[in-house]
């Protein structure tokens, strides 16, 4: 009685298309933690629909506009955090990558250093930071939040500097506690973390700016009012 004979290996193009599969399975990593879910689809923030109904009306009749295509809206939000100590711990900038993530709503981008500087123990192309852009949706979802729910919770906060306009419209605001956002899980990230958060606009000088803001929910100090000298 005859053996079975094994079978044929397969053909030459077979065998590289399983080697190719086989090593796209070992590349393949596990997705980070607090992965951003979708936004439903046809999704519009309240923020938004305010812009649209509320604000742009109201610039039109402050600075005399007689288009609503020539009032100032808001482009992009930028959210930046330095992380120094990621040069000695790559975990810190781990951390910080994944409380930008649940701050914003949106995976954030790794920076590195453009060139070395020898006092600060700096090598070009060391990851020193992250960043991330905000555009769109999650551009008005973040606004909402964070003057509805951030702001109130900064220490000794007497209101956003006007000053901190760059010009042509655009805000910087620094903080010195990024635990101010309640995304932000004390348990894990105990250490507080400065951040940089850019308002961009097309405005094109700091009094439509102000003014865009401001009705976007943006408090701002008051001027002091000076008191008349008692003769």
């Amino acid at each position: 009685m005859a053996k079975d004979t094994p079978p044929k290996e397969g053909s030459k193009e077979q065998q590289k298309a399983h080697k190719k599969e086989q090593h796209q399975k070992v590349q393949v990593t596990e997705a980070p933690k607090g992965a951003v879910a979708p936004l439903p689809k046809g999704y519009r923030p309240r923020l938004a629909d305010a812009y649209t109904s509320t604000v742009q009306p109201a610039l039109m009749k402050d600075f005399n506009l007689s288009s609503r295509m020539a009032t100032p809206k808001m482009v992009k939000i930028v959210i930046n955090i330095g992380v120094s100590e990621a040069k000695e711990n790559i975990q810190a900038l781990d951390l910080a990558k994944e409380d930008l993530t649940m701050i914003s709503g949106q995976a954030p981008q790794v920076r590195r250093a453009k060139k070395s500087i020898s006092n600060f123990k700096l090598r070009e192309g060391m990851p020193i930071g992250v960043r991330v852009t905000l555009r769109g949706i999650r551009m008005y979802e973040f606004m909402d939040r964070f003057v509805s729910l951030s702001v109130p919770r900064i220490r000794d906060f007497q209101g956003v500097d006007p000053r901190f306009f760059d010009g042509r419209g655009n805000l910087n605001i620094g903080l010195k506690e990024h635990h101010i956002f309640p995304e932000v899980n004390m348990e894990k990230s105990p250490k507080a973390r400065g951040m940089n958060i850019t308002f961009v606009t097309t405005a094109g000088d700091d009094k439509k700016g102000k003014a865009l803001l401001e009705y976007l929910g943006m408090p701002f100090k008051k001027p002091e009012v000076k008191k008349a000298a008692v003769k």
